[in-house]
């Protein structure tokens, strides 16, 4: 069965780094667009940014472009997040889905933006 496994996630100051990392299973992961979404307290899913299966072909939600970057290795059937210069608006918990809604995502890496 597809499993996603979310790693990564921190308490971390505002202009801070972290990477996340995403193990994948259960699919032909260098198949599928890849993506990583993330919930704030209280609100919805956001979806944050998306890899092409050739990892050629990246997209950002606005608030995000510039500072993180989205990356793939196939051989290791994993996808990533970059983030810098975090913001206490990051805050969330961020998960690696393999559809822009997030309806098939893992369990989740909290990220916490504060000083």
């Amino acid at each position: 069965q597809v499993q996603l496994v979310e790693s990564g996630g921190d308490l971390v100051q505002p202009g801070g780094s972290l990477r996340l990392s995403c193990a994948a299973s259960g699919f032909i992961f260098r198949s599928y667009w890849m993506y990583w979404v993330r919930q704030a307290p209280g609100k919805g899913l956001e979806w944050v940014s998306r890899i092409s299966p050739s990892g050629m072909a990246t997209g950002y939600t606005d608030s995000v472009k510039g500072r993180f970057t989205i990356s793939r290795d196939d051989a290791k059937n994993t996808l990533y997040l970059q983030m810098s210069n975090l913001k206490p608006e990051d805050t969330a918990l961020y998960y690696c889905a393999r559809d822009s809604a997030g309806h098939l995502r893992g369990q989740g890496t909290q990220v916490t933006v504060s000083s």
